[in-house]
């Protein structure tokens, strides 16, 4: 006779990890360095010396890794990234790729 937990260990479900995404800010010619450390401090949560950090990638690589993250998580810091760069009047754009 089968019991209620042999009924739930034979029908165990298996749940792949969500696909992660890269999320990098692109370099452009018009945005201060001063706000991309911003962004990153207040978006992306990094301290000021992480920040500073993947600001200067952004500067010398023309993008900068700011975090891995789940593909809604994501596109959100991607849409708050455009929202504050357009309020502030400048051109900053954040992408991402699937990791």
């Amino acid at each position: 006779m089968n019991t209620k937990k042999d009924f739930e260990l034979e029908n165990e479900l298996y749940l792949d990890e969500p696909k992660k995404y890269e999320v990098h800010i692109l370099n452009d010619d018009y945005t201060s360095m001063e706000f991309v450390v911003d962004i990153l401090i207040n978006i992306f949560h990094k301290s000021y010396t992480e920040a500073e950090k993947i600001m200067l990638d952004v500067h010398k690589n023309d993008k900068g890794l700011c975090g891995v993250f789940t593909f809604e998580i994501a596109e959100t810091k991607i849409m708050q990234v455009a929202k504050l760069a357009r309020e502030a009047g400048f051109p900053l754009k954040a992408t991402m790729e699937e990791a």
